[in-house]
């Protein structure tokens, strides 16, 4: 009878980790993108999609309900050496209705970092894709119906004055980054938005200008309730650096 107990004590065992194992891979991990995490929570929906006309309005949800999007940056290494190169980054405008601005935590390990110190102009994309608007609806993610847009502009660090902005806004989004290793000499960057186009409907891409983007009323309706929020944010001139970016080795803590 010893064994039989053996047996039925090592069947419940198995069960048990199976029944682990399954809930680590189903569930979402924290942390490290998505929806449940940072100032969103999976109580929390997604927020309605703004009017498909309202182009600056579409176009600043999609970049506030982004936890990551591709920059495409031209390329310094030898054997690709000026063209297209696309990286996956993580980003964040900041919380409540955010602010438009798409912040990053770059290193100058990262390739793009290269790229970027020789030629500071990116392009960003970020897509309805990565939350679960597309596949509530059924849309593909290259259907103009799941929205993305493109952002084009400079890759500038953030200064003092806006370093802690910067720092609050992607620590809430991605709080991963906190225990990113100090060797690595991270800073905050950010993109000066200089162009967007927005791919939300059929008929080919409608162009926001900078200050349309940044002039928006932002309507956030949730499951914790309305958030109304009239945001003025002027655009830094990027022809004042001069084109140029000359990226610091000190790290941000």
């Amino acid at each position: 009878m010893a064994w039989l107990a053996r047996g039925s004590a090592r069947a419940l065992l198995a069960a048990l980790l199976a029944s682990t194992l399954l809930a680590l891979l189903v569930s979402p991990a924290r942390g490290r993108g998505g929806r449940d995490h940072g100032d969103w929570d999976e109580a929390s929906l997604l927020p309605p999609l703004p009017p498909r006309e309202d182009a600056a309005r579409v176009a600043r949800f999609v970049t506030h309900v982004s936890d990551w999007g591709a920059l495409a940056t031209i390329s310094t290494l030898e054997a690709v050496r000026g063209r297209p190169f696309a990286d996956v980054l993580s980003l964040s405008d900041g919380p409540g209705a955010g602010s438009g601005v798409p912040y990053f935590y770059l290193s100058p390990l990262q390739l793009s970092v290269n790229n970027l110190q020789e030629n500071p102009y990116a392009t960003l994309t970020m897509t309805l894709a990565q939350t679960n608007f597309c596949k509530k609806h059924g849309f593909d993610p290259q259907s103009p119906l799941c929205a993305h847009i493109i952002l084009s502009g400079t890759v500038t660090k953030v200064n003092e004055t806006e370093m802690d902005i910067a720092k609050h806004s992607l620590f809430i989004r991605h709080p991963e980054m906190k225990t990113w290793p100090s060797s690595h000499n991270w800073f905050f960057a950010k993109l000066n938005i200089t162009s967007i186009w927005v791919l939300d409907y059929f008929g080919g891409p409608k162009i926001v200008t900078p200050e349309e983007y940044y002039n928006v009323t932002v309507h956030w309706k949730t499951s914790r309730g309305d958030h109304l929020v009239q945001l003025h944010c002027i655009a830094e001139d990027t022809q004042a650096q001069g084109g140029k970016v000359i990226w610091s080795q000190s790290h941000s803590k």
